[in-house]
């Protein structure tokens, strides 16, 4: 797709990035900087990474193509830090998991040139950091795309082949509405997942050597990085409001159902559950 890709912030995704990249032969050079000290060194010789620079307008220097793979809070900042360092031409991307805010930064801050297009490739994971980094971490994984009216036909295609070049699905919304669909189907289901747990940890200490896999299944994602998820639920607090309320509305039709010992009710919520379930991708 061109000579050189740069990565900002090799975490599990970030360096899972550049391995996929380097395996399936994307781009020629693959160059990438971390805030840290240390994951700069980590990075130094390792086979999926040509160049570790020591600052993020050393990293951006040069290349075509940038992803952005830091924390959501940081992504807007390092946007405005960067304006003026990367290449005329540069095609811009993220991995984040909202939108409005990284999207309506980038429009306010880039230069005539550099075309910022959002991404949120749905492939994380309960793991993070470096160690974890594997090159089919994003094989047959949803991507959402966030064109907005200031993106080219052309930035687009280039995006999105990119992602489809890496092994994802993708598909196209608004800034606005991706982060409605992602409270829906993942920042609700961890704050779940998370409050299940939080509730679990009153019970008994003994109890939890009883649990079966369905605990560890329903909860998977509760084992998550507290502080990325405060970030994360930080920036979409409406939409996650909203779903919470919808869930809050559904749980109480259930809790209803369970007073009045409506067992048909009940199997017919466990059913459409159970329809949702079986038709995921």
């Amino acid at each position: 797709m061109g000579d050189t890709i740069t990565i900002i912030g090799p975490g599990l995704l970030g360096a899972s990035l550049a391995k996929a990249v380097k395996q399936k032969g994307l781009f020629g050079r693959v160059k990438t900087w971390s805030r840290r000290k240390e994951t700069r060194e980590k990075c130094v010789g390792q086979d999926w990474c040509d160049e570790v620079l020591e600052t993020p307008e050393e990293a951006v220097a040069g290349a075509e193509f940038v992803v952005l793979c830091p924390p959501v809070q940081v992504i807007p900042a390092l946007l405005e830090q960067l304006a003026e360092h990367f290449e005329t031409g540069a095609v811009v991307t993220d991995v984040g998991s909202t939108k409005a805010s990284i999207c309506e930064a980038a429009q306010k801050v880039l230069p005539e040139g550099v075309e910022f297009l959002g991404s949120h490739p749905m492939a994380g994971s309960e793991k993070t950091g470096l160690k974890h980094a594997r090159a089919d971490l994003f094989e047959a994984m949803a991507c959402i795309l966030t064109p907005t009216a200031s993106n080219s036909a052309e930035v687009t295609a280039k995006v999105e082949d990119f992602w489809q070049d890496i092994g994802m699905r993708t598909g196209q919304t608004s800034p606005e509405e991706h982060d409605r669909i992602v409270a829906a189907v993942s920042h609700l289901p961890h704050v779940l997942a998370s409050v299940l747990s939080e509730n679990l940890l009153h019970q008994p200490a003994d109890w939890k050597n009883y649990a079966g896999k369905g605990l560890r299944d329903t909860t998977r994602i509760a084992a998550g990085d507290p502080i990325l998820w405060r970030q994360i639920i930080a920036d979409n607090l409406g939409p996650i409001e909203e779903m919470l309320n919808g869930f809050q509305e559904s749980l109480h039709v259930f809790q209803e159902a369970l007073k009045q010992r409506d067992f048909d009710k009940i199997e017919q919520i466990l059913a459409d559950g159970k329809v949702h379930r079986d038709s995921l991708p």
